[in-house]
């Protein structure tokens, strides 16, 4: 009877082995989105962290990893840096420095909403006020600040009237 018990748990943790494994192939992911993950497939989150630790331990996952692969592929597509920590957060990763990633893909914050700014805007400098607002609240809502939107409409003189 005690063989049993023993056979059950280490079968239940080779299966989450195989799951995060398989997940863990496809592309990074962080221990609190395996968890989840597992959670969902009715797995007790108590035998899920021992097996992710030891993935951890052996490399196979690792949250300073997802961290920058996920913050790299954000930053690729235009999110700033409110809404980038914002999601690493829901995903796990308390506290990330982004400032290296983002000077390695668009040289900084404020080149990057820049380029985000002109790719989707006219070089319209005088707006009306209400198309000035839309303008700004796609920027918030992209992870800009009000300081980092106000320092690009600053240096492409762009007005409201």
């Amino acid at each position: 009877m005690i063989e049993q018990e023993d056979e059950a748990p280490s079968g239940v943790a080779k299966d989450i082995e195989e799951i995060c494994l398989r997940l863990l192939s496809r592309r990074e992911h962080s221990q609190k989105e395996l968890l989840d993950k597992l959670a969902l497939r009715g797995f007790d989150r108590a035998d899920v962290q021992p097996v992710l630790d030891e993935l951890a331990r052996q490399g196979w996952q690792d949250d300073l990893r997802y961290a920058e692969s996920y913050a790299r592929f954000r930053i690729q597509k235009g999110y700033g840096p409110i809404r980038v920590s914002y999601e690493l957060k829901q995903n796990g990763i308390a506290a990330f420095d982004l400032d290296a990633i983002v000077q390695e893909e668009a040289g900084s914050w404020m080149a990057l909403i820049e380029h985000v700014y002109r790719k989707k805007y006219t070089d319209e400098v005088v707006l009306e006020r209400n198309e000035w607002a839309k303008r700004s609240r796609f920027l918030l809502h992209r992870g800009f600040s009000g300081a980092m939107i106000s320092a690009l409409f600053d240096e492409l003189n762009i007005r409201f009237f």
